[in-house]
């Protein structure tokens, strides 16, 4: 991981096969090792799932998870804070389009006690450092102060 810019994090993936009580196990895993689970997407087809989280410990998790075989990597990704407001998710991705950064993925949530959204992105690993220095500049704070 980047330690220059606090908007990049390390993302855990882990591949899981698609049935029944995978999923649990996974979380059961992360559970026992007292690890936080701070945002979480799925994607699936018919056979396997790519499960997709920003952890609190993502080395930590990452090697629990192989200790106890799972297939599981570490990956970049831009994670920031931005309004919770009609709009504000449109004009990150036009900055990002504008800039010539290609999105790869990205999964959203919003704490509307506190008024903000999160947006987890990942961009082509070229481009990663520069859409965040841009997010920077534009004014967009990590997900993490």
């Amino acid at each position: 991981m980047n330690t220059n810019n606090k908007m990049i994090l390390d993302q855990l993936s882990v591949f899981s096969e698609n049935k029944a009580g995978a999923l649990a196990d996974i979380m059961g895993q992360i559970a026992e090792a007292e690890i936080d689970i701070e945002a979480l997407t799925i994607a699936d087809t018919t056979e396997f799932g790519i499960v997709r989280l920003i952890v609190d410990a993502p080395k930590k998790a990452l090697a629990v998870l192989k200790l106890s075989g799972f297939v599981a990597t570490l990956t970049p990704v831009i994670a920031i804070k931005m309004d919770n407001s009609p709009g504000s998710l449109a004009k990150v991705v036009k900055a990002l389009a504008e800039a010539d950064v290609s999105i790869e993925y990205l999964y959203a949530c919003v704490a509307r006690e506190i008024g903000n959204a999160f947006v987890i992105l990942r961009v082509e690993d070229l481009g990663k450092e520069k859409a965040a220095a841009l997010l920077t500049e534009k004014g967009y704070e990590p997900f993490r102060p």
